[in-house]
C-alpha cells in the first residue's frame, strides 16, 4: 500500500525519523496502528453506550453536568 503525504508531512517525518533512527515507515505504522486500535476502541464504547440506552439505561441530566464538572476539575 502505498500513501500519499504533503511535502510538509513527509519533511517532518523524516526529521522525526533522523531523531529517533528509525525508518519513515516504521513511525507511520507505529502511528497507524494506534490510531486504528483508538477507533476501535471508540467505536465499541458507542455501541456499548448504544446498547445501555436500548436497554433504557440512563442517568438525568444533572447527573451528566455533575460527572462533566469532575472530569473538567481533574
Amino acid at each position: 500500500m502505498e500513501v500519499q503525504v504533503s511535502p510538509e508531512i513527509e519533511v517532518r517525518l523524516a526529521e522525526l525519523a533522523a531523531q529517533q533512527g528509525r525508518a519513515p515507515a516504521s513511525i507511520v505504522e507505529d502511528a497507524l496502528a494506534r490510531y486504528l486500535n483508538g477507533e476501535r476502541a471508540f467505536l465499541e464504547a458507542v455501541e456499548k453506550g448504544i446498547a445501555a440506552a436500548d436497554r433504557g439505561e440512563f442517568i438525568e441530566e444533572a447527573e451528566m453536568d455533575a460527572r462533566v464538572d469532575r472530569m473538567l476539575q481533574r
